[in-house]
């Protein structure tokens, strides 16, 4: 088991650089991986407002790209990283395209479809079961969450306070 936790960090250390990615551009700091025999395949970080893309959430992203790299939709024997519980656009994605199992890092307590609001993995009327293992590297992947939002209500402060002093 100690090896199976070991390899999910590495790759939750490789969404996790994509998430980086989404918020050097000022996007939610998600980022995903899809790895099928030990290959990264896929890559994918948020980018919804810098791509002018409602669905341009990481997970999607990389799911696009592990598709072209394989020539199939249907990602059977892969795995997917993200460092955020997935939505439920993300979560019908998954199931759709034959993902084996999603590791997730952080939880989603407003919009989580896997465990947090909604079990959608888990519908019965699902015509596919998709592995899941939740909590991998979840402190950092909170982390990078929880920072760039600060960041940003701070910003908000500090622009109220300086409309208020002109």
């Amino acid at each position: 088991m100690a090896e199976k936790e070991s390899i999910d960090d590495v790759w939750m250390q490789e969404a996790l650089k994509e998430a980086e990615k989404a918020r050097e551009l000022d996007e939610v700091p998600v980022g995903a991986v899809v790895v099928r025999e030990g290959k990264i395949i896929g890559r994918g970080f948020n980018q919804p407002i810098s791509g002018c893309n409602p669905v341009a959430h990481a997970e999607v992203m990389a799911l696009q790209e592990a598709a072209a790299h394989v020539e199939n939709y249907r990602l059977v024997d892969c795995e997917l990283y993200v460092t955020l519980e997935p939505c439920t656009m993300c979560a019908g994605a998954i199931i759709h395209s034959r993902v084996k199992r999603v590791v997730f890092g952080a939880l989603e307590p407003k919009a989580g479809a896997l465990v947090s609001q909604s079990r959608t993995l888990e519908l019965p009327y699902m015509n596919y079961r998709v592995e899941m293992t939740p909590g991998v590297l979840e402190e950092e992947c909170s982390e990078m969450i929880s920072s760039f939002f600060r960041a940003r209500r701070e910003a908000k402060k500090a622009e109220k306070k300086r409309l208020k002093l002109c």
